[in-house]
């Protein structure tokens, strides 16, 4: 039995999880930055990473920093929705960082590599999923590289991701892509006021994951 069933008619029912996942360098963090300027009835869950923190980050504020002993004692305990290595580190989301904005209200986002999207689709499947794509995967390693964050085997690593990220993508409700950034954000927050107001189908034709995936699909051939 989930988690999720357990409780089913407990507060969680009051807000809405959005899972936000894309192959790296699509801009996820970029949109869900945006997403939360203009909506104040999403909050960010904040996850925790054995990643040592990058220039400008915050423990507490971009993730919870911890080390590889402590996030293998809070995996052991159970405290995680989900969980994934990504780039040799490993991240999750905790139960709590989504329960508690939740009985407040409010909707939460998640914002997850695509392996950890699989876990929330089976241990909360009322979760919305929303993945983004690039415009191509030219565009997408030029990203990467153009960010300067990542050395060359990790962007090599990155890029070889990208297929079996795009194969997963077959568990996501809604995708969107991002050739432009103000069009993104826009399109994403008409996903969650649609999910929101009960009218996810109606959005299906131009947000569905099938239609937007094969239009992409047919948008890469040479």
């Amino acid at each position: 039995m989930s988690r999720e069933t357990n409780r089913v008619g407990a507060p969680d029912q009051t807000g809405h999880v959005f899972v936000i996942a894309a192959p790296s360098g699509t801009g996820k963090t970029t949109i869900c930055q945006r997403i939360l300027a203009r909506d104040s009835r999403l909050r960010l869950s904040i996850s925790h990473t054995t990643r040592p923190p990058r220039a400008g980050e915050e423990d507490g504020v971009h993730y919870q920093f911890v080390s590889v002993k402590e996030f293998r004692e809070l995996r052991e305990a159970k405290r995680f929705l989900e969980h994934a290595e990504y780039g040799g580190f490993v991240y999750g989301t905790s139960w709590m960082a989504i329960e508690e904005p939740l009985e407040m209200g409010q909707d939460v986002v998640l914002e997850i590599e695509v392996q950890g999207a699989t876990q929330v689709r089976e241990r909360r499947p009322s979760a919305c999923l929303i993945f983004l794509l690039p415009p191509s995967l030219a565009v997408l390693e030029a990203r990467l590289r153009g960010r300067a964050t990542d050395s060359e085997d990790a962007i090599q690593r990155r890029m070889t991701l990208v297929d079996r990220e795009l194969a997963a993508a077959k568990i996501f409700d809604y995708a969107v892509l991002n050739d432009d950034l103000e069009a993104a954000v826009e399109q994403v927050l008409e996903v969650i006021e649609a999910v929101r107001a009960g009218q996810g189908e109606a959005i299906a034709p131009k947000h569905g994951r099938a239609g937007v995936l094969a239009r992409w699909n047919e948008s890469q051939a040479p």
